[in-house]
Formats: structure tokens, C-alpha cells, sequence
């Protein structure tokens, strides 16, 4: 007759315990309670009379668990084998937590392993066969020593383990075993637990795993591989852990996900889960036969983790802000910039938004101010125009912006006079689409009514700011799609490079545009470059450009084909 004795690890939320406590008794289960040494004298106390009406439930020599330590094993032998030697009708150890919650009835999981006789529950592989040790710490975890506690001194922790690594310290891993992982909670064997427990060479394991980092999850998960005649390597106990590797916690909405799953007993559970702790420990005994099958919610927690560790596309949350590069793509929909076409053509802005049907602004990265569509001070989502407020996160700015838009295509022009903090930004974010005409912010300088001198100090500035930013343009890191014409380039086919760039805002393929915008006078604009060049500085991103340029509208005289014979 199968048998099951539970083993629990008591360290907080006594008053639960209690009551798994009783399920379990309730069942027919004697059950072996360690309670934690750090847990004060009174609460023990009290808790220990709580339950002096079971007479199945005992409790163990206290011992002082810390986590990652020796102390935690220690108080699962001792309690492992009191509950061995006053139960020899015990065929079954399942190790359990205060925090546990049982899933199935007692009578269920009394089936189950009656007909598995011979079978232990715990988890067990090597670190080569498992993705899931965060921390650096795979193999090194069993080859170093680990003598101060991850959490109370991690600084001492961190400097042993740089230390052994440059003294290429390594400790020798006791002959005739291999280290193993794996969950802590398992269910095994009496045949198995008592083999491992009165082992010849017990003492030996015993000194070498006190070094070892975490090991309640590689002390049984390794000997146990040395006496089982068959290890199921997974656990009866459903438990579930973040990309830290921390465990999940059950709360109260929970409920049918917990049902879902089939396991016998979950952990961890929120104290005050009220509605899990009636539903479940007021069951009653109706045997489902089911297979424990954690798979059917992994769906489930896989897309929480990547929804906590990526998010939704273009927007920064809590658990990703303010980590570089943590976020799912810099911004969360397709939008346009222009650089050079309102210095270029007039009312550039009105022309493209009746083109587009898009929303148009102007520079919104100007130093006095955000120029949003209209001339409006505040923008979708309470953005101000305010420069401040801008400038003090404009990574932010960007991808407020385009998220609360939506649905709606955001255009925005850009160049030297403005904050250049988002060049990086806008040049890695695949969702952006820059259109650059280089030199073009010399036309208003060629117009503006200043100083030679002047005017080539402030060309000298502003085209060293935009060669910076062409370089982040061009950088391998970029994935914006960008178009970068010249000044000369672009106003020898103006019609076709806005075209291009129209066709690809609405998404398809205009035969032609019918209104263009009205290109500014560049009458001596040649000039006015070959004075910059006399005067020193060599305005070299308008490309080649001549000095007397052919008109735009005039038809340049073309030659008349002939045929030869």
C-alpha cells in the first residue's frame, strides 16, 4: 500500500501552513515540519501548539536557512530522516514548502504513485542540458567554493569567485558522481531517499556540496542518480520562474490556470490568497486521473516573460526603463523625416500633408520650441512644445510621440540648428524614414541678411553638426530607411525624388503629382558657395555644385537623335 510522507520547509505565513498542514494529515499523510531558525521563538512556539492536536505531525531540529546555502539541505536530512525512522510504513517523501499549496486531493496523488512504484519524482540534469541558471554560475558552481551568502555579502561573494577564477582555483568534484540540477521539490522513494541518506560515503558528499553554490538544487538532484532505478526527471510540484530566476507567485486570479495545470501542488503562493486556499484545500476527493502536465500554462508564462522583458513595440515600461537598449524597437509605427526640404521648398509642410494625408510638423527639435502641426502648444498625449520639457528626455519624446499617434502618420522636419541627441536614435529605429538633402541648410544662410564673416563661422558649425550626423546615417548600426541626396543631386530631378519619397509615405504608387512645391530663388546661390570656398572653408556636402546653375523649369536643350548607316 502506497504511503506518502510530507516532508515541509516552514520560514514565513505560519497560519498557511497550519492548513496545509491538516489537508495533508486530513489525507492520511505524516507530516515532518522544519521551521526555520530564523523565525522568532514566540511565533514557533505558537505555531507548534497550533497543531499539537495532529498526533502524525512532528517537527525537526531547527536549523538556520539561508538561500544559495548548506542550511536548507541540512534541515531536509535531518527532517528526512526522522520521518523514515518513526514511519516505516511510509513508501513515499514528498518534500513540500509552507508556501505550497496542494492542487489534487491526497487520494489522487496516493493513485498516482501506486502506480509508479518504483519511479522517483525530482528534477535532474546536467548543467550542459539546462538553459534556465541565471547568474553566471553553471559548472563554476560546482568547481568553486562559496563560503559567504550571495544575498547577505555580496560584495565578499563576487570577490572569492574573481579571485578563485584568477587563481584558476578549482575543487575537486568527489569520485563517482556528476553534479546535477534541478528543483528543489521532489518526491521520492523510500528506497532511494534511505540509500542516499546512509550512504558509506555520505560525510564525504556531505563536505564537498557544503561549497557549493545553491545547493538544495544539486545535493539529491546528483545522488539521487546513484541509487534510483528510474528518475522521472521533473516534479509533482508546479513551479514556475522569471528571466531573474525568480520564482512566480500565485495570487487569487490564478485560480483556473493552477486548475489547468493538473499538478498535485504549487508553490509559490501568495499568503493571502484567500479564494486558492479555500478552493482548493476544501475539495473534495473526486479522482481526475490526470497526468501532471505544467505545459498546458508554459504558453502562458513564456508570453509574460517576453511581455515583461520586451514589452509592446515602442513602448518603455517599469521593468525595462531606464536599461540601454532594452526596449522592443525604438518607436511603434512607420514615420517620415525630412531634412533640407523646407529650407529648399516654401510652405514645404502644408504641401506634404496635403499629399500624404499625413500629419506634418514642423522642426520638432528646434531650439525654442517643439513646432507641432498647426502651431499648437500641446500635442496628442499632453506632449508640450515646450524645449525643456523635450530636450530633459527626448528619446522619450520621439517614441510618446509616434505611440500616441497611432494609426496616423507622423512626418517631422530635421537639421543641424536642431538637438541632435536623437540622431542614434532615429538612425537604429526600423520604423523611420529619413530623407536628407545635405547642404540644403545653407540656402538660409545665403538669404539671411548678416555678416560674411558670419555666415562662414555658422556654415563651418552647421556642416560639421550634419556630417556627424550622416555618419550615424550611414553607420552599420543603422536600420532607418534612408535616402541622402546631395544639394546639386537634388534640384537636377526634383520631381522624381519627391515622388519617391510620396509613394512610399502613402504606401502606393501615384503615376505623377500633380501640384509640386514652389522650389526657393537659388539664383547666385553657386556664388555665394565658391565665396565660401575663397574664404577658407570648403562647403563640401552640397556635392558639385556650379556656380550658375540651369534653372529648374528651363528645358535644357537636348540633341537630336540621328542614325548611322
Amino acid at each position: 500500500m502506497t504511503r506518502v510522507g510530507v516532508v515541509m520547509l516552514v520560514h514565513t505565513a505560519l497560519h498557511r501552513a497550519e492548513q496545509v498542514i491538516r489537508h495533508w494529515v486530513a489525507g492520511d499523510c505524516p507530516v515532518l515540519v522544519h521551521v526555520d531558525a530564523n523565525v522568532k521563538s514566540e511565533e514557533f512556539d505558537r505555531f507548534k501548539s497550533s497543531v499539537s492536536d495532529l498526533p502524525t505531525v512532528q517537527f525537526s531540529p531547527r536549523h538556520r536557512c539561508e538561500w544559495g546555502t548548506w542550511g536548507i539541505v541540512a534541515a531536509t536530512q535531518e527532517a528526512s530522516e526522522i520521518m523514515l525512522r518513526d514511519n516505516p510504513d511510509v513508501t513515499h517523501v514528498y518534500l513540500a514548502s509552507g508556501s505550497c499549496l496542494p492542487l489534487r486531493s491526497v487520494d489522487e496523488l496516493h493513485d498516482y504513485l501506486a502506480g509508479r512504484p518504483r519511479v522517483d519524482f525530482i528534477e535532474s540534469a546536467t548543467t550542459a542540458d539546462v538553459p534556465w541558471t541565471v547568474g553566471g554560475l553553471d559548472e563554476e558552481r560546482f568547481t568553486m567554493r562559496f563560503p559567504f551568502s550571495w544575498k547577505k555579502n555580496r560584495r565578499l561573494f563576487d570577490g572569492y569567485v574573481s579571485l578563485q577564477r584568477k587563481l584558476k582555483l578549482r575543487r575537486k568534484i568527489p569520485e563517482g558522481i556528476v553534479p546535477h540540477m534541478g528543483s528543489q521539490w521532489w518526491c521520492l522513494t523510500r528506497q532511494t531517499l534511505s540509500a542516499i541518506l546512509q550512504d558509506p560515503d555520505r560525510a564525504t558528499y556531505d563536505r564537498y556540496f557544503k561549497r557549493v553554490w545553491i545547493p538544495d538544487e544539486s545535493y539529491f538532484q546528483t545522488l539521487v542518480r546513484l541509487y534510483s532505478p528510474k528518475v522521472e526527471s521533473r516534479s509533482l510540484t508546479l513551479s514556475k520562474f522569471d528571466f531573474q530566476g525568480k520564482p512566480h507567485i500565485f495570487y487569487d486570479d490564478h485560480l483556473q490556470l493552477l486548475r489547468r495545470s493538473d499538478c498535485f501542488v504549487a508553490r509559490k503562493i501568495w499568503p493571502h490568497a484567500n479564494r486558492l486556499y479555500d478552493t482548493f484545500l476544501g475539495k473534495s476527493g473526486t479522482i481526475k486521473a490526470a497526468e501532471p502536465n505544467p505545459g498546458k500554462i508554459d504558453r502562458i508564462f513564456a508570453r509574460a516573460v517576453d511581455r515583461r522583458t520586451r514589452g509592446r513595440p515602442g513602448l518603455y515600461m517599469q521593468s525595462r526603463f531606464p536599461n540601454e537598449d532594452w526596449e522592443n524597437g525604438v518607436t511603434c509605427a512607420p514615420y517620415s523625416i525630412f531634412e533640407g526640404f523646407s529650407e529648399l521648398f516654401e510652405d514645404f509642410d502644408e504641401w506634404l500633408s496635403k499629399a500624404t494625408g499625413a500629419r506634418v510638423h514642423g522642426h520638432l527639435f528646434a531650439p525654442e520650441r517643439a513646432e507641432f502641426a498647426g502651431g499648437q502648444s500641446t500635442f496628442v498625449g499632453a506632449l508640450s512644445d515646450c524645449a525643456a520639457l523635450r530636450d530633459y528626455n527626448s528619446r522619450s519624446f520621439i517614441r510618446s510621440l509616434v505611440w500616441n499617434t497611432r494609426g496616423e502618420r507622423q512626418c517631422f522636419q530635421f537639421g543641424p540648428h536642431d538637438n541632435q541627441t536623437i540622431s542614434w536614435d532615429i538612425a537604429k529605429d526600423p520604423n523611420a524614414q529619413i530623407s536628407v538633402i545635405s547642404g540644403a541648410w545653407a540656402v538660409p544662410l545665403y538669404q539671411s541678411n548678416r555678416n560674411f564673416a558670419d555666415l562662414r563661422d555658422e556654415a563651418a558649425r552647421l556642416q560639421k553638426i550634419e556630417a556627424e550626423h550622416l555618419d550615424a546615417l550611414r553607420s552599420i548600426y543603422s536600420k532607418a530607411r534612408i535616402r541622402i541626396w546631395t544639394l546639386a543631386e537634388f534640384i537636377e530631378s526634383p520631381m522624381e525624388a519627391l515622388q519617391t519619397v510620396v509613394d512610399e509615405i502613402t504606401g502606393k504608387s501615384v503615376r505623377g503629382l500633380t501640384e509640386a512645391p514652389r522650389m526657393v530663388d537659388l539664383a547666385g546661390f553657386g556664388q555665394f558657395l565658391q565665396n565660401l570656398k575663397n574664404q577658407g572653408m570648403h562647403p563640401y556636402l552640397m556635392g558639385d555644385f556650379p556656380v550658375d546653375p540651369v534653372p529648374t523649369n528651363e528645358q535644357r536643350n537636348t540633341r537630336k537623335p540621328y542614325l548611322v548607316r
